[in-house]
C-alpha cells in the first residue's frame, strides 16, 4: 500500500470512529483532520467533502460484504435453493447488526440514499452479478426452470429490499424481519422451482426446506 492509499484509509478509519460515537451530521472535515493528526486544508487533498467521506467509507464497508455474499453464492455443496436462502439471511443479519450497534451509522445510510442515489443503484448492479449466477446455476442443474435469470435478480432486490437496510425501512426486530424474508423468499422460490413435465431436458430436484 502506498502512503496516499495508507493515508486515505486513515482517514476513514478516523472518520468511522467519530461518526460512530457523535453521528454523521455532527462530525466537522476540521475535527476527522485533528483525529489523524493533519491541518484541515490537507484533508481537502484527498476528499473533497465530508459526503466523499462517507461514500467511501460506505465503498469500503460494502466491498467486503459483496465479497462474502459471493463466496456464499458459489458454496456448491449446498443447492442452489439453500443458497439463496442463506446469502438473504446473511444480508439481513450482517445490516441489522451493524446499525444495532451502532445507531449513528444510520445516519450515513441516510444522507447516502438522499444525496448519492446512484451509490446504492451501483451495489444492486454488483449483486445481480452473482445472483444472476446462482440463479442460472440452479437452472442447470434441473432446479429452478428456466428463465431471463438476469431480470429474475433485479426482482428478487425488488422483493427483498426492505431487508438490505432493515431499520432505514422499518422498526421491526430481527425475529419478526426473519419471519417476514423468510416469507418472501418461500413464495419467490416457490415461483422459481422448475415443474414435472415443464421440459422434458429438465429433471428437478426436491426444494430445499428452509431451517426451523
Amino acid at each position: 500500500m502506498d502512503e496516499k492509499s495508507a493515508t486515505r484509509d486513515r482517514i476513514l478509519e478516523a472518520a468511522m470512529a467519530r461518526i460512530k460515537h457523535y453521528g454523521y451530521g455532527k462530525t466537522t472535515m476540521a475535527e476527522i483532520a485533528a483525529d489523524c493528526g493533519m491541518s484541515p486544508g490537507n484533508i481537502y487533498r484527498f476528499f473533497e467533502a465530508k459526503i466523499d467521506i462517507a461514500e467511501a467509507m460506505a465503498r469500503k464497508h460494502y466491498a467486503a460484504v459483496q465479497g462474502e455474499l459471493a463466496a456464499l453464492a458459489r458454496k456448491r455443496e449446498w443447492p442452489a435453493d439453500r443458497r439463496l436462502r442463506e446469502l438473504f439471511r446473511k444480508r439481513l443479519h450482517d445490516s441489522y447488526f451493524l446499525l444495532e450497534e451502532s445507531a449513528k451509522i444510520m445516519e450515513v445510510a441516510e444522507v447516502l440514499h438522499r444525496e448519492r442515489p446512484l451509490f446504492a443503484n451501483e451495489q444492486l448492479a454488483l449483486e445481480r452479478v452473482f445472483l444472476t449466477a446462482l440463479l442460472e446455476e440452479g437452472a442447470q442443474a434441473g432446479l429452478f426452470a428456466e428463465a431471463d435469470h438476469t431480470f429474475i435478480a433485479e426482482m428478487l432486490q425488488a422483493a427483498t429490499m426492505k431487508f438490505s437496510v432493515p431499520q432505514l425501512f422499518s422498526h421491526l426486530t430481527l425475529p419478526k424481519l426473519e419471519r417476514e424474508l423468510d416469507g418472501v423468499l418461500d413464495l419467490v422460490l416457490n415461483g422459481l422451482y422448475a415443474r414435472q413435465g415443464a421440459s422434458s431436458a429438465t429433471k428437478t430436484r426436491k426444494p430445499e426446506v428452509a431451517p426451523a
